[in-house]
Protein backbone atom coordinates (compact mmCIF):
# COMPACT_ATOMS: atom_id res chain seq x y z
CA UNK A 1 0.00 0.00 0.00
CA UNK A 2 2.87 2.39 0.88
CA UNK A 3 4.45 1.66 -2.48
CA UNK A 4 1.21 2.53 -4.24
CA UNK A 5 1.04 5.86 -2.40
CA UNK A 6 4.57 6.67 -3.46
CA UNK A 7 3.71 6.18 -7.10
CA UNK A 8 0.59 8.37 -6.89
CA UNK A 9 2.10 11.28 -4.98
CA UNK A 10 3.84 13.07 -7.88
CA UNK A 11 0.65 13.18 -10.01
CA UNK A 12 -1.87 14.70 -7.59
CA UNK A 13 -4.61 16.97 -8.94
CA UNK A 14 -4.56 20.68 -8.14
CA UNK A 15 -7.54 22.04 -6.16
CA UNK A 16 -8.56 25.69 -5.75
CA UNK A 17 -10.08 26.46 -2.35
CA UNK A 18 -11.63 29.34 -0.40
CA UNK A 19 -11.96 29.47 3.35
CA UNK A 20 -11.87 31.45 6.58
CA UNK A 21 -8.84 31.42 8.90
CA UNK A 22 -8.77 31.64 12.70
CA UNK A 23 -8.89 35.45 12.55
CA UNK A 24 -12.10 35.36 10.51
CA UNK A 25 -10.32 36.56 7.37
CA UNK A 26 -11.44 35.13 4.05
CA UNK A 27 -8.53 33.53 2.21
CA UNK A 28 -7.99 31.36 -0.86
CA UNK A 29 -5.29 29.28 -2.51
CA UNK A 30 -4.36 26.14 -4.43
CA UNK A 31 -3.39 22.75 -3.07
CA UNK A 32 -2.30 19.46 -4.70
CA UNK A 33 -4.21 16.49 -3.25
CA UNK A 34 -5.70 13.08 -4.05
CA UNK A 35 -9.31 14.30 -3.68
CA UNK A 36 -11.56 17.03 -2.24
CA UNK A 37 -11.86 15.25 1.13
CA UNK A 38 -8.07 15.33 1.52
CA UNK A 39 -8.05 19.08 0.81
CA UNK A 40 -10.84 19.67 3.35
CA UNK A 41 -9.00 17.65 6.01
CA UNK A 42 -5.71 19.43 5.37
CA UNK A 43 -7.33 22.87 5.60
CA UNK A 44 -9.02 22.02 8.91
CA UNK A 45 -5.67 20.76 10.23
CA UNK A 46 -4.26 24.21 9.46
CA UNK A 47 -7.14 25.92 11.29
CA UNK A 48 -8.92 27.01 8.11
CA UNK A 49 -12.70 26.54 7.72
CA UNK A 50 -13.26 25.46 4.07
CA UNK A 51 -16.07 27.26 2.21
CA UNK A 52 -15.55 26.24 -1.38
CA UNK A 53 -13.28 23.60 -2.96
CA UNK A 54 -13.09 22.74 -6.65
CA UNK A 55 -10.65 21.18 -9.05
CA UNK A 56 -8.49 23.91 -10.56
CA UNK A 57 -9.19 24.59 -14.23
CA UNK A 58 -6.28 23.89 -16.57
CA UNK A 59 -7.84 25.50 -19.66
CA UNK A 60 -6.17 28.90 -19.22
CA UNK A 61 -3.68 27.85 -16.58
CA UNK A 62 -0.09 28.86 -17.24
CA UNK A 63 2.58 26.23 -17.32
CA UNK A 64 3.92 25.45 -13.86
CA UNK A 65 7.03 27.51 -13.13
CA UNK A 66 10.35 25.72 -13.20
CA UNK A 67 12.17 24.76 -10.04
CA UNK A 68 15.47 26.62 -9.98
CA UNK A 69 18.60 25.76 -8.06
CA UNK A 70 17.94 28.85 -5.95
CA UNK A 71 14.56 27.38 -4.91
CA UNK A 72 16.30 24.23 -3.64
CA UNK A 73 18.86 26.36 -1.77
CA UNK A 74 16.09 28.36 -0.06
CA UNK A 75 14.23 25.13 0.76
CA UNK A 76 17.40 23.72 2.39
CA UNK A 77 17.88 26.86 4.49
CA UNK A 78 14.25 26.99 5.67
CA UNK A 79 14.24 23.26 6.48
CA UNK A 80 17.53 23.63 8.37
CA UNK A 81 16.20 26.61 10.34
CA UNK A 82 12.95 24.85 11.27
CA UNK A 83 14.76 21.62 12.23
CA UNK A 84 17.23 23.49 14.46
CA UNK A 85 14.25 25.23 16.11
CA UNK A 86 12.85 21.87 17.17
CA UNK A 87 10.04 21.59 14.59
CA UNK A 88 9.55 17.89 13.64
CA UNK A 89 10.67 16.96 10.12
CA UNK A 90 7.21 15.91 8.93
CA UNK A 91 5.61 19.14 10.13
CA UNK A 92 8.43 21.22 8.63
CA UNK A 93 7.94 19.67 5.20
CA UNK A 94 4.17 20.21 5.31
CA UNK A 95 4.53 23.84 6.40
CA UNK A 96 7.14 24.60 3.72
CA UNK A 97 5.18 22.78 1.01
CA UNK A 98 1.74 24.24 1.73
CA UNK A 99 3.08 27.78 2.00
CA UNK A 100 5.31 27.82 -1.08
CA UNK A 101 4.41 30.30 -3.83
CA UNK A 102 5.98 28.20 -6.62
CA UNK A 103 3.37 25.57 -7.57
CA UNK A 104 6.00 23.14 -8.87
CA UNK A 105 8.07 23.49 -5.71
CA UNK A 106 4.94 23.02 -3.60
CA UNK A 107 4.18 19.71 -5.34
CA UNK A 108 7.77 18.56 -4.94
CA UNK A 109 7.94 19.27 -1.19
CA UNK A 110 4.50 17.79 -0.47
CA UNK A 111 5.42 14.66 -2.46
CA UNK A 112 8.52 14.28 -0.28
CA UNK A 113 6.35 14.82 2.81
CA UNK A 114 3.96 12.07 1.66
CA UNK A 115 6.82 9.61 1.20
CA UNK A 116 8.30 10.43 4.61
CA UNK A 117 4.83 10.03 6.16
CA UNK A 118 4.53 6.57 4.56
CA UNK A 119 7.80 5.40 6.13
CA UNK A 120 10.58 6.45 3.76
CA UNK A 121 13.68 8.22 5.01
CA UNK A 122 14.23 11.80 3.87
CA UNK A 123 17.13 10.71 1.65
CA UNK A 124 15.00 7.99 0.01
CA UNK A 125 12.15 10.44 -0.60
CA UNK A 126 14.49 13.00 -2.15
CA UNK A 127 16.23 10.36 -4.28
CA UNK A 128 13.08 10.16 -6.42
CA UNK A 129 13.89 13.63 -7.73
CA UNK A 130 17.51 13.39 -9.00
CA UNK A 131 16.99 16.47 -11.16
CA UNK A 132 16.80 18.61 -8.01
CA UNK A 133 18.75 16.61 -5.40
CA UNK A 134 22.15 15.41 -6.61
CA UNK A 135 24.40 12.70 -5.14
CA UNK A 136 26.14 15.23 -2.90
CA UNK A 137 22.86 16.42 -1.38
CA UNK A 138 21.58 12.87 -0.86
CA UNK A 139 24.89 11.66 0.63
CA UNK A 140 24.87 14.43 3.22
CA UNK A 141 21.21 13.91 4.13
CA UNK A 142 21.76 10.15 4.43
CA UNK A 143 24.87 10.69 6.59
CA UNK A 144 22.89 13.07 8.83
CA UNK A 145 20.02 10.60 9.25
CA UNK A 146 22.37 7.72 10.10
CA UNK A 147 24.45 9.73 12.57
CA UNK A 148 21.54 11.60 14.16
CA UNK A 149 22.99 14.96 13.09
CA UNK A 150 20.47 15.79 10.37
CA UNK A 151 19.76 19.25 11.81
CA UNK A 152 23.44 20.17 11.68
CA UNK A 153 24.00 18.74 8.21
CA UNK A 154 20.93 20.48 6.80
CA UNK A 155 22.57 23.71 7.89
CA UNK A 156 25.83 22.60 6.22
CA UNK A 157 23.93 21.84 3.02
CA UNK A 158 22.23 25.24 3.10
CA UNK A 159 25.57 27.02 3.63
CA UNK A 160 27.15 25.01 0.82
CA UNK A 161 24.35 25.69 -1.65
CA UNK A 162 24.23 29.42 -0.89
CA UNK A 163 27.98 29.81 -1.39
CA UNK A 164 27.92 27.65 -4.53
CA UNK A 165 25.06 29.67 -5.99
CA UNK A 166 26.91 32.90 -5.23
CA UNK A 167 30.03 31.78 -7.08
CA UNK A 168 27.95 30.43 -10.00
CA UNK A 169 26.31 33.83 -10.28
CA UNK A 170 29.70 35.54 -10.38
CA UNK A 171 31.01 33.18 -13.07
CA UNK A 172 27.84 33.63 -15.13
CA UNK A 173 28.31 37.38 -14.93
CA UNK A 174 31.91 37.03 -16.10
CA UNK A 175 30.81 34.94 -19.09
CA UNK A 176 27.67 36.86 -20.07
CA UNK A 177 29.10 40.39 -19.85
CA UNK A 178 31.69 40.08 -22.68
CA UNK A 179 29.18 38.13 -24.81
CA UNK A 180 26.59 40.87 -24.29
CA UNK A 181 29.09 43.53 -25.37
CA UNK A 182 29.91 41.66 -28.58
CA UNK A 183 26.22 41.08 -29.32
CA UNK A 184 25.33 44.76 -28.79
CA UNK A 185 28.25 45.95 -30.95
CA UNK A 186 27.25 43.56 -33.74
CA UNK A 187 23.57 44.53 -33.52
CA UNK A 188 24.33 48.26 -33.65
CA UNK A 189 26.59 47.70 -36.66
CA UNK A 190 23.94 45.61 -38.43
CA UNK A 191 21.23 48.26 -37.87
CA UNK A 192 23.47 51.00 -39.23
CA UNK A 193 24.50 48.92 -42.23
CA UNK A 194 20.97 47.80 -43.15
CA UNK A 195 18.91 50.95 -42.42
CA UNK A 196 21.16 54.02 -42.07
CA UNK A 197 23.93 53.64 -44.67
CA UNK A 198 21.49 53.12 -47.60
CA UNK A 199 19.97 56.57 -46.86
CA UNK A 200 23.39 58.18 -47.27
CA UNK A 201 24.12 56.08 -50.36
CA UNK A 202 21.06 57.44 -52.17
CA UNK A 203 22.31 60.96 -51.34
CA UNK A 204 25.79 60.21 -52.71
CA UNK A 205 24.44 58.99 -56.05
CA UNK A 206 23.63 62.57 -57.06
CA UNK A 207 27.17 63.87 -56.39
CA UNK A 208 28.57 62.66 -59.73
CA UNK A 209 32.06 62.18 -58.20
CA UNK A 210 34.14 59.32 -56.91
CA UNK A 211 33.58 58.45 -53.26
CA UNK A 212 36.48 58.23 -50.78
CA UNK A 213 37.95 54.74 -50.27
CA UNK A 214 36.60 54.45 -46.70
CA UNK A 215 33.09 55.38 -47.85
CA UNK A 216 33.23 52.85 -50.70
CA UNK A 217 34.28 50.15 -48.27
CA UNK A 218 31.43 50.93 -45.84
CA UNK A 219 28.88 51.00 -48.69
CA UNK A 220 30.16 47.62 -49.95
CA UNK A 221 29.79 46.13 -46.47
CA UNK A 222 26.31 47.66 -46.25
CA UNK A 223 25.31 45.94 -49.52
CA UNK A 224 26.52 42.64 -48.12
CA UNK A 225 24.46 43.08 -44.94
CA UNK A 226 21.35 44.05 -46.94
CA UNK A 227 21.61 41.07 -49.28
CA UNK A 228 22.82 38.45 -46.79
CA UNK A 229 21.32 39.56 -43.46
CA UNK A 230 19.24 36.40 -43.15
CA UNK A 231 22.28 34.24 -43.91
CA UNK A 232 24.43 36.19 -41.42
CA UNK A 233 22.01 36.06 -38.49
CA UNK A 234 20.87 32.52 -39.31
CA UNK A 235 24.48 31.36 -39.64
CA UNK A 236 25.45 32.83 -36.27
CA UNK A 237 22.44 31.21 -34.61
CA UNK A 238 23.15 27.82 -36.21
CA UNK A 239 26.83 27.91 -35.25
CA UNK A 240 26.01 28.70 -31.60
CA UNK A 241 23.28 26.05 -31.53
CA UNK A 242 25.57 23.44 -33.15
CA UNK A 243 28.34 24.14 -30.63
CA UNK A 244 25.97 23.86 -27.66
CA UNK A 245 24.46 20.61 -28.98
CA UNK A 246 27.87 19.11 -29.79
CA UNK A 247 29.12 20.03 -26.33
CA UNK A 248 26.05 18.39 -24.78
CA UNK A 249 26.27 15.18 -26.84
CA UNK A 250 30.03 14.63 -27.19
CA UNK A 251 32.42 14.34 -24.26
CA UNK A 252 35.38 15.10 -26.54
CA UNK A 253 33.81 18.35 -27.73
CA UNK A 254 32.80 19.22 -24.16
CA UNK A 255 36.36 18.58 -22.96
CA UNK A 256 37.81 20.63 -25.86
CA UNK A 257 35.67 23.72 -25.13
CA UNK A 258 36.11 23.52 -21.35
CA UNK A 259 39.88 23.33 -21.83
CA UNK A 260 39.71 26.18 -24.36
CA UNK A 261 37.73 28.36 -21.95
CA UNK A 262 40.41 27.90 -19.29
CA UNK A 263 42.98 29.40 -21.71
CA UNK A 264 41.02 32.60 -22.42
CA UNK A 265 42.72 35.60 -20.73
CA UNK A 266 40.96 36.85 -17.57
CA UNK A 267 37.82 34.75 -18.12
CA UNK A 268 39.85 31.53 -18.06
CA UNK A 269 41.43 32.52 -14.76
CA UNK A 270 37.99 33.19 -13.27
CA UNK A 271 36.74 29.76 -14.39
CA UNK A 272 39.87 28.08 -13.01
CA UNK A 273 39.53 29.73 -9.60
CA UNK A 274 35.81 28.96 -9.56
CA UNK A 275 36.45 25.24 -10.20
CA UNK A 276 39.10 25.15 -7.47
CA UNK A 277 36.79 26.93 -5.00
CA UNK A 278 33.93 24.52 -5.71
CA UNK A 279 36.26 21.52 -5.41
CA UNK A 280 37.53 22.73 -2.04
CA UNK A 281 34.07 23.70 -0.72
CA UNK A 282 32.45 20.39 -1.72
CA UNK A 283 35.29 18.25 -0.36
CA UNK A 284 35.32 20.17 2.92
CA UNK A 285 31.54 19.87 3.33
CA UNK A 286 31.40 16.14 2.64
CA UNK A 287 34.49 15.29 4.70
CA UNK A 288 33.18 17.25 7.70
CA UNK A 289 29.92 15.28 7.39
CA UNK A 290 31.82 12.03 7.86
CA UNK A 291 31.63 10.85 4.25
CA UNK A 292 34.80 8.82 3.43
CA UNK A 293 37.20 10.77 1.19
CA UNK A 294 37.25 8.20 -1.63
CA UNK A 295 33.46 8.03 -1.68
CA UNK A 296 33.17 11.82 -1.52
CA UNK A 297 35.43 12.35 -4.53
CA UNK A 298 32.75 10.98 -6.89
CA UNK A 299 30.33 13.75 -5.87
CA UNK A 300 33.11 16.34 -5.80
CA UNK A 301 33.95 15.61 -9.46
CA UNK A 302 30.47 16.55 -10.60
CA UNK A 303 30.43 19.78 -8.62
CA UNK A 304 33.51 21.47 -10.15
CA UNK A 305 31.59 22.85 -13.12
CA UNK A 306 34.39 22.08 -15.60
CA UNK A 307 34.97 18.73 -17.29
CA UNK A 308 38.76 19.17 -17.10
CA UNK A 309 38.61 19.33 -13.30
CA UNK A 310 35.91 16.65 -13.31
CA UNK A 311 38.22 14.15 -15.02
CA UNK A 312 41.16 15.22 -12.85
CA UNK A 313 39.13 14.60 -9.68
CA UNK A 314 38.15 11.10 -10.84
CA UNK A 315 41.83 10.34 -11.50
CA UNK A 316 42.65 11.62 -8.01
CA UNK A 317 39.94 9.34 -6.61
CA UNK A 318 41.74 6.33 -8.14
CA UNK A 319 45.06 7.41 -6.60
CA UNK A 320 43.56 8.03 -3.16
CA UNK A 321 41.79 4.65 -3.25
CA UNK A 322 45.17 2.95 -3.66
CA UNK A 323 46.59 4.66 -0.56
CA UNK A 324 48.04 7.87 -1.98
CA UNK A 325 47.59 11.12 -0.05
CA UNK A 326 45.17 13.69 -1.46
CA UNK A 327 47.82 16.42 -1.73
CA UNK A 328 50.09 14.18 -3.86
CA UNK A 329 47.19 13.22 -6.11
CA UNK A 330 46.40 16.92 -6.52
CA UNK A 331 50.01 17.73 -7.41
CA UNK A 332 50.02 15.03 -10.11
CA UNK A 333 47.19 16.75 -12.01
CA UNK A 334 49.11 20.05 -12.45
CA UNK A 335 45.76 21.86 -12.11
CA UNK A 336 45.89 23.05 -8.50
CA UNK A 337 48.03 25.91 -7.13
CA UNK A 338 50.93 25.09 -4.83
CA UNK A 339 49.36 27.02 -1.92
CA UNK A 340 46.29 24.77 -2.01
CA UNK A 341 48.41 21.61 -2.20
CA UNK A 342 50.48 22.72 0.80
CA UNK A 343 47.39 23.57 2.87
CA UNK A 344 45.86 20.20 1.96
CA UNK A 345 49.05 18.46 3.11
CA UNK A 346 48.94 20.34 6.42
CA UNK A 347 45.27 19.45 6.84
CA UNK A 348 45.95 15.75 6.21
CA UNK A 349 48.84 15.70 8.68
CA UNK A 350 46.93 17.55 11.41
CA UNK A 351 43.61 15.76 10.88
CA UNK A 352 41.86 19.03 9.98
CA UNK A 353 41.47 18.55 6.23
CA UNK A 354 37.91 19.91 6.17
CA UNK A 355 38.94 23.10 8.01
CA UNK A 356 41.89 23.73 5.70
CA UNK A 357 39.88 23.13 2.54
CA UNK A 358 37.11 25.41 3.82
CA UNK A 359 39.72 28.19 4.21
CA UNK A 360 41.00 27.47 0.70
CA UNK A 361 37.43 27.72 -0.60
CA UNK A 362 36.92 31.06 1.19
CA UNK A 363 40.15 32.39 -0.33
CA UNK A 364 39.36 31.39 -3.92
CA UNK A 365 35.73 32.51 -3.68
CA UNK A 366 37.02 35.95 -2.73
CA UNK A 367 39.50 35.73 -5.62
CA UNK A 368 36.62 35.06 -8.02
CA UNK A 369 34.69 38.04 -6.61
CA UNK A 370 37.69 40.34 -7.10
CA UNK A 371 38.44 38.99 -10.59
CA UNK A 372 34.85 39.53 -11.76
CA UNK A 373 34.81 43.06 -10.34
CA UNK A 374 38.13 43.79 -12.09
CA UNK A 375 36.79 42.38 -15.36
CA UNK A 376 33.71 44.61 -15.12
CA UNK A 377 35.86 47.66 -14.40
CA UNK A 378 38.12 46.79 -17.35
CA UNK A 379 35.29 46.18 -19.82
CA UNK A 380 33.30 49.36 -19.11
CA UNK A 381 35.87 51.75 -20.68
CA UNK A 382 36.61 49.13 -23.36
CA UNK A 383 32.94 49.17 -24.38
CA UNK A 384 33.08 52.94 -24.82
CA UNK A 385 36.26 52.71 -26.91
CA UNK A 386 35.00 49.87 -29.16
CA UNK A 387 31.52 51.29 -29.75
CA UNK A 388 32.89 54.82 -30.09
CA UNK A 389 35.48 53.72 -32.66
CA UNK A 390 32.94 51.65 -34.58
CA UNK A 391 30.22 54.29 -34.77
CA UNK A 392 32.77 57.09 -35.24
CA UNK A 393 34.32 55.32 -38.24
CA UNK A 394 30.91 54.87 -39.85
CA UNK A 395 29.99 58.53 -39.26
CA UNK A 396 33.29 59.74 -40.72
CA UNK A 397 32.87 57.44 -43.75
CA UNK A 398 29.42 58.88 -44.42
CA UNK A 399 30.41 62.54 -44.03
CA UNK A 400 33.71 62.38 -45.95
CA UNK A 401 31.98 62.87 -49.33
CA UNK A 402 30.07 65.86 -47.93
CA UNK A 403 33.31 67.41 -46.62
CA UNK A 404 34.93 66.76 -50.03
CA UNK A 405 32.11 68.49 -51.86
CA UNK A 406 32.32 71.42 -49.45
CA UNK A 407 36.03 71.88 -50.12
CA UNK A 408 35.42 71.82 -53.90
CA UNK A 409 32.68 74.43 -53.65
Amino acid sequence: MAQANKKKSPVKADYAWQGVNKSGKRIKGNMPADNIDAVRADLRRQGIKPLKIRKASTLFKAKNPKIKTKDIAVFSRVLATMSSSGVPLMQSLEIIGSGHENASMKKLVLSIADDVKSGSSLAEAMAKFPLYFDDLFLSLVEAGEKSGTLEHLLGEIADYQEKTEAIKSKVKKAMVYPAAIIAVAFLVTAILMIFVIPQFESLFQGFGADLPALTKFVVTVSHFFQEKWLLIFGGIFLVIYAILQAKKRSKKVHHFFDRLLLKIPVVGEILRKSAIARFARTTATMFSAGVPLVEAMGSVAGSTGNIVYNHATLEMQKEVSTGSQLNRAMADTNLFPNMMIQMTAIGEESGALDTMLAKVADFFEQEVDDAVDNLTALLEPLIMVVLGTLIGTLVIAMYLPIFKMGSVI
